[in-house]
């Protein structure tokens, strides 16, 4: 059985890993806003980066009441890697539905990050938050994937 301390560090652990999850979406939905060409996708783009900016938020507050005050302010590699692919395929002519293609991706391994934070044993309330918080990125990735489909079948 996790003593107080260790739930308090699995919890830290958690939400950092989340932090850095929802700050790579929140880069990756900006970059990928900018190059779409639709323009309700681009909306829908940049909104949706300012969303995820609004999830970090709130997982650093939780932070802070709990004393952690030095929180990392950085993406994962993987993430870095993946907008630097995306950017690569805008730039070499993809068009929407290669950038949704790319989103899409991306939106998995965010919905991977909350199923994972989620097996851990966290606080009522954070566990609260963090299930809404995931059941608005799992409906963000059914709308990229459903628009990627789209463009399929044009």
């Amino acid at each position: 059985m996790p003593t107080d301390s260790g739930k308090q560090h699995e919890m830290q652990r958690s939400l950092n890993s989340l932090i850095s999850t929802l700050l790579d979406s929140q880069k990756g939905f900006a970059d990928i806003g900018e190059h779409l060409k639709d323009d309700t996708l681009k909306r829908y783009f940049l909104a949706e980066s300012l969303k995820r900016a609004s999830f970090r938020g709130d997982l650093e507050e939780i932070l802070h009441q709990n004393g952690v005050h030095d929180i990392k302010e950085s993406g994962t590699t993987a993430g870095t890697i993946h907008r630097v692919w995306g950017d690569l395929r805008a730039k070499l002519g993809g068009g929407d539905h290669t950038l949704l293609e790319t989103a899409e991706q991306g939106e998995d391994e965010a919905k991977k990050a909350y199923a994972d934070a989620l097996n851990q044993d966290l606080p009522l309330p954070i566990r609260q938050l963090i299930a809404e918080q995931q059941a608005h990125i799992l409906t963000s990735h059914d709308y990229v994937k459903s628009h990627r489909d789209a463009f399929v079948s044009k």
